[in-house]
């Protein structure tokens, strides 16, 4: 771990709170994973999901109260609160939901998701519990977590607001636009907007521009590029292999019905995601969220928590699919992400991941254009 990640110190109160903490969540996982089984669904999935709900339950319960040693009880709980991620994601993939109304009568939320999402929050309470976090430690990297969250969220509503403001000097100029100007002028309102996010963040923690770490490459972090490409490609391969061996739907990006609509628009957007694309999102998602969260994370704990983040921010753009799907969707987006965030890690340096996300998805749009051009 960093210095400044660096485990807590480990006392009484920290061995009572965050496995209190890690049982509340996976005994509300439990429950919720036991609704569709009490509505009478028998998936076997839903059942292995229930047994190890139950199994992060018993084992934060011992933690707690039997002395259990961290070191052990942690990775346990953990383990089992991973798998049950897994397990309900895969059973809301294959439509198991078990929907149920709010309060309200009008409103209905699928509550295997809530496991979906509780389970997530328990495992890093294992993760939590195993590093010795004190419940000041856990409350300094939440809260760092949900502004860092924030900031990313900035990132994305920025490039609406952008356009809204860029539209009104320069669309009547322009108008009617062709595809190329709008796209063109789609891309340059996102760098825009992630600077303008990246300005404000520095301003308000007191940083300047030697935070952003850009410099030229060496000879190593030219091979990082060339290797980090194979890598990425060959992840994606990988998922999407074990995705579809495990019957699991995917949801399309926005762009491939774009794509389906107007084939030779991936031919502006090639170029736009090597010189904008790339960088400026490598730029917030990396550079400042990531970077920053070294501060209290370990950095394999940092390119997991901005990993989680970047594929959070990505929901919009699947969201014409079932949640599922979604779901599915944004787990390939996070397993590439931890590919670039580990490169971003290992390299120290903005310009190898941004030049690596850029073609990628330079790559992944040709593809669009010879397959429906």
């Amino acid at each position: 771990m960093t210095e400044t990640a660096r485990a807590d110190e480990a006392g009484p109160i920290a061995s009572d709170v965050v496995p209190g903490i890690g049982t509340v969540l996976a005994g509300i996982t439990m429950v919720a994973l036991l609704v569709p089984v009490r509505r009478g669904v028998d998936d076997p999935i839903v059942l292995a999901g229930v047994g190890f709900a139950l199994a992060a339950v018993l084992t934060f319960l011992v933690r707690r109260h039997a002395g259990l040693e961290r070191r052990i009880g942690g990775p346990i709980a953990a383990g089992s609160s991973v798998l049950v991620v897994l397990l309900a994601g895969y059973a809301l993939n294959q439509g198991v939901t078990a929907p149920a109304a709010l309060p309200t009568g009008s409103v209905s939320i699928p509550v295997v998701f809530v496991a979906f999402v509780t389970a997530g929050l328990a495992a890093a309470m294992g993760v939590a519990d195993y590093y010795g976090i004190t419940p000041t430690g856990l409350k300094r990297r939440s809260l760092q977590v949900v502004s860092l969250s924030a900031v990313g969220l900035a990132g994305l509503l920025a490039t609406p607001v952008v356009i809204a403001i860029l539209a009104i000097p320069i669309v009547p100029l322009l108008e009617p636009l062709s595809t190329f100007e709008e796209a063109v002028f789609t891309q340059v309102s996102m760098a825009i907007g992630a600077m303008l996010v990246t300005a404000g963040y520095l301003a308000m923690t007191d940083r300047d521009l030697s935070f952003i770490d850009l410099r030229r490459p060496t000879l190593r972090e030219l091979g990082w590029i060339v290797g980090g490409l194979f890598v990425l490609f060959g992840a994606l391969f990988a998922i999407s292999t074990l995705m579809q061996s495990a019957g699991v739907e995917s949801a399309d990006h926005s762009t491939t019905q774009r794509a389906q609509d107007n084939p030779e628009l991936m031919l502006i957007l090639a170029p736009l995601a090597i010189l904008i694309i790339g960088p400026f999102e490598e730029l917030l998602y990396r550079n400042v969220i990531q970077k920053s969260l070294y501060e209290t994370f370990s950095r394999p704990g940092a390119v997991a928590v901005a990993s989680v983040i970047f594929a959070a921010v990505h929901v919009l753009a699947y969201a014409t699919a079932g949640i599922g799907a979604v779901i599915a969707s944004l787990g390939t987006i996070f397993g590439l992400s931890i590919v670039l965030g580990t490169i971003y890690e290992r390299t120290d340096n903005l310009l190898v991941p941004a030049l690596i996300h850029g073609v990628y998805n330079a790559v992944t749009f040709v593809s669009l254009y010879f397959t429906y051009g």
